[in-house]
Parts: C-alpha cells; structure tokens; sequence
C-alpha cells in the first residue's frame, strides 16, 4: 500500500471521527439536573402540588368562594362544615339600586326628594357589596371579583370546611389566607436573595480585611436574637401615628412585615455564596475575564454569581418554608400579620383560641394547618430533590 493510500484512509478514519463527534450533543448542567429531578417520584409530586398551589393562591377571587371577611354571628357562628348551597345576595342590591336610580329619574319628585334619593343611590354605590365582602380590594384582586361575579354570580361554594367563631366561611378564609402566606415566602426569600448573594459575593472575591470586616458584622447580626427585634419593630409600627404616616406613603403595615423577614434570613445566604465564590474566584475564567478588562463588579455580578446559582437555587427552596414557617409563628402569637389580612399562621391562631375542654371545634385548626403542612412539606421535599439533581456526586446513583 502507497503512502498516499494510507493518507488518504487515515483522512477519512478522522473524518467519520469528527462526523460523529458533531452528532453527540453535550448536556448541559441544568438539563442534566432536570432529567435527574424527573426520576425523583417524590419532588416531582411536590412539585406538581406546588404548582396547583401557588395556582389556586393566585386565581383565588375568581373562584366562586364565600366572603373571607364578612360576618355573621348570629346566624354562622362555629358551624360545621356544611353541604348547604349559599348566595351572595349582590344580583339583588344592584337590582335594587338600579331600580332607586330609574325612579329618581322617572318619577315626579321634588326637588328634595331626588335629591335624597340620589344620595341614597351614590351612599348605595360607595357601599357596594364587593367592598363590604372583600373589604377594598385592590385594583387587580377586584377585576377578578368583577369576572367571578359575571361567570358565577351569587354562586357560592357551601362552607365545607365549616365557620369560624364570627361567622365567617373557613374555606375561603384558607385560601385568602394562601396569598399571603405564599407571597411572604416568595417575597421575602427574594429579599434575602438579593441580600445575601450580593453581600456574600463581594466579600469573597475581595478578601482580605475587607471579608474579614464583612464576615464578622454577619457574627454580630447571629448573635442577635431576631425574634424580640421582629416583635419590638411590628409593635412599633402598630402605633396609629406611625400606620397613618406608612399609609400616606401607600406602604401597609404587612408589606414592613415581608421586607423585615426577608432581611434576617439573608445572613446564612452570604455565607453560602462567600465560600463558593472563594473556591472559584482563583479559576482561570476570572483570570481571562481581568485580562480583558473587566471591572470587579463586572466579575463578581457577570461571571461569579451565575456559577454559583445551583446553590442558591437548592438554598432558595430550603429558605422559602422556613420563612413561611417563621411568618406563620410569628401570626400564631399575634404580632405578625394582622386583621384584615389572613394567613394560614393567623387562622391556627383563631383555631386555637376557641378550642376548649368542653367542646372542639376541630375544623377551625384542622384545614388551616394542613394547608400549611401539606406546603412545607412540598417545598422541603422539592428542596432535597433539587439538591440531589445538581450534586455532582449522585449523577450516577
């Protein structure tokens, strides 16, 4: 066989090499860690559930719920739950306060008299039964209403996880109580995100004196016992001088609420991130990323963070039911949110403050915390689950 031949087969060996190098596609971390959380029975399961949650917290006002806040003691107080069928009564008011504007205009009425009766028409409008059921909705949670209204009318639900001791229906109760619980979670943990990454980030890749002063203002703040500074910051804020001045703002007393836990669980966050940065901070990526001139900012916010987000993702599923857990003690002893607004930690509170020797009354702390259960331990499942997807250690296991 000529030199050329042999070429000529050596080429053609390397080409049907390079021809089946381009067909083997790489696998991403991300789609790698995907296929291996699908194998995971039980955090996909929690996964699903947690979607249909956070689902129905969202949909919640255009479900065709009872009223969560209106009362009635004397007819609804502490009943069971009930299979009887309940009407809102709202197609009837506007009937009637259509009916009161037709004979202001139609009939023939003095001048005092109209005037009283369109007085009586707007008093109506004001006080429109939307108000008075869902106590001032805001702009988007009153859209939905509107559309509840249009698609079920007076239709309601019967109570089926019974009333509580004001009469008032605990199956809606429980899932208006859902946003805020979940929005407490979410937000805060958010809070701690942007917190923590980029207070921990900075002190690893600068090092020095300056880590070393970052890293011991976060010993301090451990040391502190956050509780009684939660409890003495949302007492202060419930004074009325101080409320009427956060209202003028247009900031309510339950949003200081989130920002204030988002802001204690933001310290083991930094730690995390700090020594992930630290092992990377040395690798010959940052290296390339200074020699073309990028800033520390730039290092620090383009190139370190996204590499160590598979860390921040599993402490982020791990940080939302603790929050949540926090936020629920917290309303469980009255300082945290407060009437009107629900969550599943106040509902258990209202549970436990009618349970006596003589009667229970099971359903009032029985839907509301496993609702608050059933949560926790989706998101503690999905949180184990996501960490074993991106540890390297268990690709093969």
């Amino acid at each position: 066989m000529s030199i050329s031949d042999h070429k000529q087969k050596e080429l053609e060996r390397l080409s049907a090499i390079l021809q089946e190098a381009h067909q083997v596609q790489g696998v991403s971390l991300w789609t790698d860690a995907w296929k291996r959380l699908k194998r995971n029975k039980a955090a996909m399961f929690s996964l699903w559930s947690l979607i249909v949650i956070v689902l129905l917290a969202i949909f919640t006002p255009l479900l065709p719920l009872q009223s969560p806040t209106y009362q009635d003691v004397k007819n609804r107080e502490l009943l069971p739950p009930q299979m009887e069928s309940y009407s809102l009564g709202i197609k009837e008011y506007d009937q009637e306060t259509e009916r009161l504007q037709t004979e202001a205009q139609t009939h023939a009425y003095g001048s005092s008299e109209r005037e009283a009766l369109l007085t009586e028409v707007d008093a109506r409008v004001k006080k429109h039964p939307i108000q008075l059921y869902w106590l001032e909705p805001g702009f988007i949670s009153k859209g939905m209403i509107s559309l509840r209204l249009m698609i079920f009318g007076d239709f309601c639900i019967p109570s089926l996880f019974g009333t509580d001791k004001l009469g008032r229906d605990v199956l809606s109760r429980v899932f208006w109580g859902s946003r805020v619980s979940l929005a407490c979670g979410f937000i805060a943990t958010f809070v701690s995100l942007l917190i923590g990454v980029s207070y921990g980030a900075i002190s690893g890749y600068l090092g020095g004196w300056v880590d070393n002063l970052m890293m011991r203002l976060v010993d301090v703040f451990y040391s502190i016992p956050f509780i009684f500074i939660v409890i003495f910051i949302m007492s202060f804020l419930s004074g009325p001088d101080v409320r009427e001045v956060l209202n003028e703002y247009g900031v309510g007393q339950i949003h200081v609420f989130f920002l204030l836990i988002g802001a204690i669980y933001w310290l083991t966050m930094a730690r995390v991130v700090r020594g992930q940065v630290i092992s990377l901070k040395n690798e010959q990526f940052i290296e390339a990323a200074r020699t073309i001139g990028a800033t520390r900012m730039q290092i620090v916010f383009r190139h370190l963070v996204p590499n160590v987000m598979g860390i921040v993702i599993v402490y982020l599923t791990l940080t939302i039911p603790a929050v949540i857990r926090f936020e629920a003690f917290l309303s469980f002893l009255g300082m945290g949110v407060q009437a009107p607004d629900i969550s599943w930690g106040l509902l258990v509170n209202e549970g436990v403050q009618v349970i006596t020797i003589i009667k229970s009354y099971w359903w009032m702390i029985a839907f509301s915390g496993m609702a608050l259960a059933v949560t926790l331990f989706a998101l503690n499942f999905l949180g184990d689950g996501v960490r074993d997807a991106l540890d390297p250690k268990l690709k093969n296991k």
